[in-house]
């Protein structure tokens, strides 16, 4: 029979917390899951961490497995070289006990988000190019399990969740921002608290997702084009200046309302 598995668990609470040292017996496809279930149900009941489906698909037993933000139920314990595994919750966030983090930032930063508004002229039932849904499916299959955002030294390292919103929401404002019938101007949130400037396209958040998204070369990099196209490019602000003067006046000699801020929405 194997040896035992020695898991090192972060163990207390925002007031302090430590590693602490137990030994699970192997099972055959046994996951780091598995072995906390074991801890609990036979040497102590007190240890928290968050678990629903155990299937890869709920994202909620984010941890970090050897200092790399991981889902406990899609690691298995025989890929760590018969070592100590070392368990521990998500830095980024608040600790509240064990290997629970408060991640309530995230659903706050998601409802700042408007959610899909179509434009006027919209049809009705929608038709879409297969490409332009090719685009954005790929950033539907996200499960929130906050590993990106986890990773990211913007929000990791410097704490600047005041300042930049982080990979998930950046995939969920260009899921917007590329729908063809939006009628909403996302790169406007984007370059201003959104915060995409921020991210230097390190690539961290991919290497970390467990839906396999491109965040950075099919998400971020691609808004990031468009925000320089709309506020940086002199020859579309030359253009933008052109389309305004041309607008006919409203009643009254007002010049029409923008809703734009200035950007023409186009599409890569």
């Amino acid at each position: 029979m194997a040896e035992n598995i020695k898991l090192q668990v972060m163990r207390g609470d925002a007031s302090g917390a430590k590693m602490v040292t137990y030994e699970v017996p192997p099972v055959p496809g046994m996951v780091v899951l598995d072995a906390l279930h074991y801890i609990q149900a036979n040497i102590d009941s007190t240890l928290a961490c968050r678990w629903n489906c155990k299937a890869a698909k709920c994202g909620s037993c984010s941890a970090e497995i050897n200092g790399k933000p991981s889902l406990l139920c899609k690691s298995r314990v025989d890929t760590f070289g018969g070592g100590p595994i070392e368990v521990g919750p998500l830095r980024t966030f608040p600790l509240i006990k064990d290997l629970v983090t408060d991640v309530s930032w995230n659903f706050r930063v998601s409802r700042k988000i408007p959610s899909l508004t179509l434009a006027p002229d919209a049809p009705n039932p929608l038709i879409m190019h297969q490409i332009d849904v090719d685009r954005i499916q790929e950033f539907r299959k996200c499960i929130e399990c906050f590993l990106c955002q986890d990773v990211c030294h913007v929000l990791r390292d410097h704490d600047r969740k005041d300042g930049f919103f982080g990979p998930r929401q950046m995939i969920k404002l260009a899921s917007l921002d590329m729908h063809p019938y939006d009628d909403v101007n996302r790169r406007e949130q984007l370059k201003g608290e959104g915060g995409i400037g921020y991210c230097n396209i390190t690539k961290c958040c991919t290497e970390v997702c467990p839906e396999h998204i491109h965040i950075t070369d099919n998400g971020i990099i691609p808004m990031k084009e468009r925000v320089v196209d709309d506020y940086f490019d002199p020859i579309k602000k030359l253009i933008n200046i052109v389309v305004e003067k041309k607008k006919p006046l409203r009643p009254g000699g007002a010049p029409p309302a923008s809703t734009s801020g200035g950007a023409v929405k186009s599409v890569k």
